[in-house]
């Protein structure tokens, strides 16, 4: 009997040092903060690098394809609308805004003791990798974190400013609403190859771009966003027939999902539009 006893006892040292070894890393794991996140930029970080585990609810636009890259992803989670009482109700350990959320939701939050974090809004792609490490430390997931803020780092640390032969884009939208600098999309077509003509003409930040002024101006390219069903009047005037010939000659990039926040994703938009002018100069080359 006694000859089994030593393979007993190891068998029991084994399960203790088992023990001892997964105690800490679940204890580890179940101290990771839990967050709920009200802002469509916050969503898509909070996607990228949280665990499961850690995500109580999303913005309501978090599943919105038109908004969201993230828009499948963010499905398996519940949605919240913003609202102070059920945001504090669902118990997180952070809450996730952006610079323009609510104020009064967030000091209502606040004043109930819950811990708030805001993020602002991403101008400049040089800017993505700081917000990528702050939402790192939040989530207390640097390691992932500065692994993919290194990625877009290595990216635009090999791109080059477009000089003065290079050709020439125009953000131009519904209404005639453009970009000029200091705005994500500027920098997206910059470090696309193209120069904005709206920064050219003197526009920093958002604004509006006259039909007239598009017209004598020519640029090369159209940046403009897909038209969703229905209609409205403030569309009409991408159909106007002086800039027809841009749809009829392949030379309209539509933005899309990819350009609204500050995300690793936004070096997609970049090769999609390097793409795209790419595609143009070789046309206007066999033509």
């Amino acid at each position: 009997m006694s000859v089994f006893r030593p393979i007993s006892d190891l068998a029991q040292l084994i399960l203790l040092v088992g023990s001892l070894s997964v105690g800490p890393l679940a204890v580890q794991a179940a101290d990771l903060p839990r967050v709920v996140s009200m802002n469509l930029c916050t969503d898509q970080l909070v996607l990228l690098l949280a665990e499961p585990e850690q995500i109580v609810s999303l913005s309501r636009l978090a599943t919105d394809a038109r908004s969201s890259s993230l828009a499948k992803q963010a499905k398996a989670y519940p949605q919240n609308s913003g609202g102070a009482e059920e945001i504090f109700l669902s118990a997180p350990d952070i809450l996730l805004a952006g610079t323009y959320s609510d104020k009064t939701t967030l000091a209502i939050l606040r004043g109930l003791g819950l811990r708030v974090e805001q993020f602002p809004i991403t101008s400049a792609l040089d800017q993505i990798p700081q917000q990528i490490r702050q939402m790192g430390e939040i989530l207390q997931q640097q390691s992932k974190a500065d692994a993919r803020a290194a990625e877009v780092e290595t990216y635009l640390a090999n791109v080059a400013v477009p000089d003065s032969t290079a050709p020439v884009a125009a953000f131009y939208y519904p209404n005639g609403y453009s970009l000029g600098a200091n705005t994500l999309g500027h920098d997206i077509i910059t470090a696309a190859g193209f120069r904005n003509l709206t920064k050219e003409l003197g526009m920093t930040g958002s604004g509006t771009l006259d039909l007239e002024q598009l017209v004598v101006q020519a640029p090369d390219v159209l940046i403009a966003s897909p038209r969703y069903p229905g209609g409205s009047r403030s569309e009409e005037i991408m159909f106007h027939p002086a800039i027809a010939h841009y749809a009829r000659d392949k030379k309209l990039i539509y933005s899309s999902a990819d350009w609204v926040c500050g995300t690793p994703i936004t070096l997609r938009a970049v090769k999609d539009v390097i793409r795209a002018r790419d595609a143009i100069i070789h046309q206007e080359k066999n033509q």
